[in-house]
């Protein structure tokens, strides 16, 4: 885990205060003291109330954890840069824009999608026609994924969500229509299936909400991504490239804060919008979802770490 609180602890015993009175002291739930205790993350306020009480700073009673250098964010970067043939970059590259296109009705296939990654070609069956657009965004997704690499340990902003966007949209059929806004908010309202979103004259002040809450956590957990997907996608700020945009957002957070990332499939897709259209009612489904995933991506993992 990144950060530790076993200087918070002994100073309250020092001090001869217990959890319970730290609590009552500073209006604290149950579930934020449980988080506390078993070193998972509170937002930036509950640490500034307790250094109030504790006339401590925030180095007296958290710290962060050997574990907390970002290996996994290092190696894609060291393999991004060596443009390395065959390594964890180059089958997540191809895994993570196949499915994330696919999820939203991509035809290409997985190999077709690895073929335009290693050659910037496309082989097709007799007769068989590919989509201009299908193309574009395969190449558009490579190129947004490089980007994130680079900016993945800066705080999530709206103009990093925005340049994920317009990465990914760029020179697509949808850049050609001037209301389509590629880069910025959605200027017509949109829908997920039957459900309405959150209307074009709100997004802004929405999404920045969002940010203020989310980047108030000082390391997010899985659940506070997982979390901050499903607010994403329910507001779905931009007209059309939601969905991919979000996931982008999920992986780089996950590199962010030492969480191992994950790959939604094609084939769970199902379960993934169940999840998110459940998520109000019953989180547990996008999280197991989101879980299996990681698992499938821990495989590869362990796989290229094998001597």
């Amino acid at each position: 885990m990144p950060i530790q609180y076993t200087k918070l602890f002994q100073l309250l015993s020092e001090k001869n205060i217990s959890k319970t009175e730290l609590q009552k002291s500073i209006g604290m739930s149950s579930t934020t003291m449980a988080k506390l205790s078993k070193n998972e993350n509170v937002s930036i306020k509950i640490i500034e109330d307790i250094c109030k009480i504790l006339n401590c700073q925030p180095g007296d009673i958290m710290e962060m954890s050997k574990t907390a250098d970002n290996h996994l964010l290092n190696l894609l970067r060291e393999e991004k840069g060596m443009k390395l043939k065959g390594g964890l970059y180059h089958q997540t590259q191809v895994k993570l824009a196949y499915n994330s296109n696919r999820i939203e009705g991509s035809k290409l296939s997985e190999d077709q999608t690895r073929y335009i990654y290693e050659t910037n070609t496309i082989v097709t069956e007799k007769e068989e026609t590919a989509s201009v657009d299908d193309i574009i965004e395969t190449i558009n997704h490579f190129q947004c994924f490089d980007y994130m690499l680079d900016i993945a340990d800066q705080k999530l902003s709206e103009d990093i969500i925005k340049s994920f966007h317009k990465i990914l949209k760029n020179n697509t059929s949808d850049s050609r229509k001037e209301w389509f806004n590629v880069g910025d908010y959605k200027v017509r309202p949109n829908m997920i299936g039957d459900q309405k979103t959150i209307a074009p004259s709100k997004v802004k002040g929405e999404m920045a909400k969002l940010l203020i809450n989310y980047n108030q956590i000082l390391y997010a957990s899985f659940e506070d991504i997982i979390e901050f997907h499903y607010n994403f996608e329910t507001i779905h700020p931009f007209q059309d490239g939601n969905g991919r945009v979000g996931r982008m957002i999920i992986f780089k957070e996950c590199l962010k804060n030492g969480v191992t990332p994950f790959i939604i499939d094609e084939q769970h897709k199902l379960f993934y919008y169940r999840g998110l259209k459940q998520f109000s009612e019953e989180r547990g489904y996008l999280l197991d979802t989101c879980y299996s995933a990681q698992d499938r991506y821990k495989e590869l993992l362990a796989y290229f770490n094998e001597e």
